[in-house]
């Protein structure tokens, strides 16, 4: 991850074929394999996880393009069980981390993964802001409705009246929509799964990793310690229903049919609920270094930077 590694295409989402000379070896679920996962049994973080080496086994993105970042939380594990480039950082602040990343080597393939507290409340700030510039990057959410790292404590998206260590009495405060958040902070890509849906799952994926922009997977992931059968109502084998989106019916550019959608009751519909392309953050400062280094005669970015610097004195 040096910043003097050469950069390949930056609007290049899926890879090139390698050329005869250098033929990388194929990328598998052996070879992403890092350390073996830590979560409770019967976590949905499990599904999310195999899900992730399923759709880079199928898009074979570089290897040493990937890069993984996480927050606190039990979602935010990711990175060490994923081998690649990653990074765990402080409770909420993954995403300006992935930021930073994702700007400097637009190279890279930027995955930063996270819980509803991580994303919803900590560092739901950062998701805004990350949202109205659209980084170039993927953004998880294993969204559990509670606190299980921290051993039962309300989140941001608990539902009214739930009882935990923080709500003896049950929850008083209006759980935050995370589909309505991010359409209305500008998300490119807005889509939502679930983690006993593999297949799905999957999809949901591969789209938000394709999407260039700030991509966003909501993924339903129990909590089978702390509030286990949170999502049954959407799990047919447990008498519930998993409806999708039908998309030759829904129109996904339309950021007010997609808010129709996230005001549905519980357990709502899934699949993508918005994609719109929009020039990404890292498109726009790429072209203004570029026009800015023609104007000074081929300037280099470390000559525009001491530049900038001095007339700030």
């Amino acid at each position: 991850m040096s910043a003097a590694a050469p950069v390949a295409s930056a609007t290049t989402l899926t890879p090139s074929a390698a050329s005869p000379e250098s033929v990388e070896p194929r990328l598998t679920k052996k070879i992403l394999t890092a350390d073996h996962p830590t979560w409770c049994p019967g976590c949905g973080d499990f599904a999310v996880l195999a899900s992730f080496y399923k759709v880079l086994e199928k898009l074979q993105l570089p290897h040493e393009k990937i890069v993984c970042v996480a927050g606190i939380g039990c979602s935010s594990r990711f990175p060490y069980f994923v081998n690649s480039h990653g990074i765990h950082f402080i409770h909420g602040r993954a995403l300006p981390l992935a930021t930073g990343i994702s700007l400097s080597r637009p190279d890279l393939h930027v995955f930063a993964f996270g819980g509803d507290g991580d994303g919803f409340s900590i560092g739901g700030n950062h998701l805004n802001h990350a949202a109205r510039k659209n980084i170039r990057l993927t953004y998880v959410v294993m969204d559990n409705f509670v606190y299980g790292l921290t051993k039962n404590q309300t989140s941001p998206t608990s539902p009214v009246g739930r009882k935990s260590k923080t709500d003896p009495q049950g929850s008083f405060d209006r759980p935050i929509n995370p589909m309505k958040q991010l359409l209305a902070t500008g998300a490119s890509f807005v889509a939502r799964t679930h983690a006993a849906q593999v297949a799905h799952m999957n999809q949901m994926f591969e789209r938000a990793i394709l999407h260039d922009g700030f991509s966003v997977v909501e993924c339903m992931s129990e909590c089978t310690m702390f509030y286990p059968g949170a999502f049954d109502d959407a799990v047919p084998r447990k008498g519930g229903v998993f409806e999708t989106i039908d998309e030759t019916q829904h129109d996904t550019s339309s950021d007010v049919a997609a808010w129709a959608l996230a005001d549905l009751p519980a357990p709502g519909k899934y699949g993508v609920f918005y994609q719109t392309t929009r020039p990404t953050k890292n498109a726009m400062e790429r072209n203004y270094i570029a026009e800015t280094q023609a104007k000074l005669g081929g300037a280099s970015q470390k000559d525009l930077l001491r530049k900038r610097f001095e007339a700030m004195r």
